[in-house]
C-alpha cells in the first residue's frame, strides 16, 4: 500500500468559524473541536477512513445538516479523496451527501480556509426513519484514488476556496 496522504484538524479559530452557524460560544466550541478524531480505518483491509461526527446528529426524514468536520487533508497532487456516507447509514436510513460525493483535491488542503472539509448529509428516507448519529460515531467514510490527467493539460491556475472555487 502507498502511503500518500496525512489527516490534520484544522485550527481551532477555522473551526470555529465553520462552526458558527451551531453555536458561537467559544467554550462548547473548544470542547467539541478537542474531541475531535482523526478518520481512521476500522480494520486493515478497509478502504474507507472513517469521519467522526463532531456533535451529535439526528436527522428526521427530508432534513439536511452541513457538518464541519474539523479536518483538513494533505495528500501527494496525483491523489484525490472521495467522500461517501457509510455504507450502513446509505442502507438503513438513505443518508446521503448533498453534492452526491464528496471531491477533495490535494491542492485544497492549501486554501485559505485550511482545506476544512464539510459535509453536507440529508435524510433522504422514505421510511419515515430518523437517523441518530452520536458524536465521535463514523458518518462518512473518505476513499483515497489515484488519478491520470490528458496527455495536453495545460491547467495552471491556483486554488484559493472551498467549494465551487476553480469555477469563479
Amino acid at each position: 500500500m502507498k502511503k500518500i496522504a496525512k489527516f490534520h484538524k484544522v485550527s481551532f479559530e477555522q473551526f470555529a468559524e465553520g462552526f458558527a452557524d451551531y453555536s458561537k460560544d467559544l467554550e462548547v466550541v473548544r470542547k467539541i473541536y478537542d474531541s475531535i478524531k482523526l478518520p481512521k480505518r476500522a480494520t486493515k483491509g478497509s478502504a474507507g477512513y472513517d469521519f467522526f461526527a463532531p456533535v451529535g446528529i439526528v436527522l428526521a426524514p427530508g432534513e439536511t445538516m452541513k457538518v464541519p468536520t474539523g479536518i483538513r487533508c494533505e495528500m501527494e497532487y496525483d491523489w484525490v479523496l472521495k467522500l461517501y456516507p457509510r455504507s450502513g447509514l446509505g442502507f438503513k436510513y438513505r443518508l446521503q451527501l448533498n453534492n452526491t460525493v464528496g471531491i477533495i483535491d490535494a491542492d485544497y488542503f492549501y486554501s485559505d480556509n485550511e482545506g476544512h472539509i464539510f459535509a453536507k448529509i440529508t435524510n433522504d428516507s422514505n421510511e419515515g426513519k430518523t437517523v441518530e448519529i452520536p458524536a465521535g460515531t463514523g458518518f462518512i467514510q473518505g476513499i483515497f484514488l489515484e488519478y491520470g490527467i490528458t496527455v495536453d493539460d495545460d491547467a495552471t491556475e491556483i486554488r484559493n476556496g472551498g467549494f465551487g472555487s476553480t469555477t469563479k
